[in-house]
């Protein structure tokens, strides 16, 4: 089983808190067996403030982080935010000095915050609520930031832009693990999206639809219907009455990404649940997905994921294909 131990500090949101043990909680092989230990732990076994009218109680100490394959770091206001932001203290140092080699570290919201002051940010790409993001440029130099994502994946090292894209962080390391299957059950179960791409946009300027004003939501639930027929950018901004032009631009407005990127994420999906879910060829799977041949499937995927459709499916193959 994979061992997570979820790293709380003073000031802890528990909403960030809670949703890491939720989401991997919910996380089952085919045969119901949980796929994830999760415990918290803080630097100092006791009681530790939240940013709440609460406090709660820690029973384990930093000893937890020696045994984890993945350490999660929540976000902290009172600590990230505060005058001493960039200041690790020496509990936190000794907590963090205990994470093997290897291990998998992601942080939520702030929290990436502490993984930048211990130096493990340094030179890689990251990102953190868009509202700190300038104050963490400052701090940060070395730290490849970029404030428009939802989330970041170098690897060994994952940052999260804030509460709900930590619950995306989840979902993505989840996939990466066990594959979209168990993914999207974990995601049905929580009732929340199966898949917001990680450079979606933080902050989008129309997220609830504004009187006479017209969304490109018909065009995508169209798309989504015949992605296994070639479409075209015409094509889609006709089915919302709109010139190229705005359509592209509210298009990106509304889901953080260009049309072309999007519709080529939803085929890639479209592929990895047919290879994990069925037994057609890799040749139907690529028809049905849109890519037209095995050979662009096989392209698309390696550049993705790095692997190819059969040890995709060998990795992620459900038990029992309907």
């Amino acid at each position: 089983m994979h061992r997570i131990a979820v790293l709380a500090r003073q000031g802890v949101m528990p909403l960030e808190l809670g949703l890491v043990h939720q989401i991997f909680g919910a996380a089952k092989s085919a045969d119901g067996r949980r796929l994830y230990e999760i415990t918290t732990c803080a630097p100092t076994v006791g009681a530790l403030r939240t940013n709440a009218d609460f406090c709660i109680e820690i029973e384990h100490g930093p000893e937890v982080i020696a045994a984890a394959d993945t350490v999660v770091v929540p976000a902290s206001h009172e600590l990230d935010d505060g005058p001493d932001g960039s200041v690790i203290g020496p509990d936190v140092a000794a907590a963090l000095a205990r994470i093997r080699p290897g291990t998998r570290i992601a942080s939520i919201c702030t929290g990436s915050f502490l993984l930048a002051s211990a130096g493990l940010l340094d030179d890689r790409p990251a990102t953190t609520h868009w509202q700190s993001a300038e104050r963490f440029r400052a701090l940060f130099p070395r730290v490849r930031l970029d404030a428009d994502v939802l989330y970041t994946d170098d690897g060994e090292v994952l940052t999260s832009a804030g509460e709900a894209s930590g619950i995306d962080l989840c979902l993505h390391m989840i996939r990466r693990d066990h594959g979209s299957a168990v993914a999207n059950a974990v995601a049905r179960s929580n009732v929340v999206p199966p898949h917001r791409d990680g450079g979606q946009a933080q902050y989008i300027s129309y997220p609830v639809r504004e009187p006479e004003r017209s969304s490109t939501t018909e065009a995508r639930r169209w798309a989504l219907e015949h992605l296994d027929r070639p479409l075209n950018l015409r094509e889609l901004a006709e089915r919302e009455a709109m010139s190229v032009r705005t359509f592209t631009r509210r298009f990106r407005e509304e889901v953080g990404t260009s049309p072309g990127q999007w519709l080529a994420q939803r085929r890639l999906d479209r592929a990895r649940q047919l290879l994990e879910e069925t037994d057609l060829s890799i040749e139907s799977v690529a028809a049905r997905a849109g890519f037209g041949t095995a050979t662009s499937l096989r392209s698309q995927l390696h550049g993705a994921l790095g692997v190819s459709p059969r040890a995709y499916r060998r990795t992620f193959r459900v038990s029992t294909a309907p």
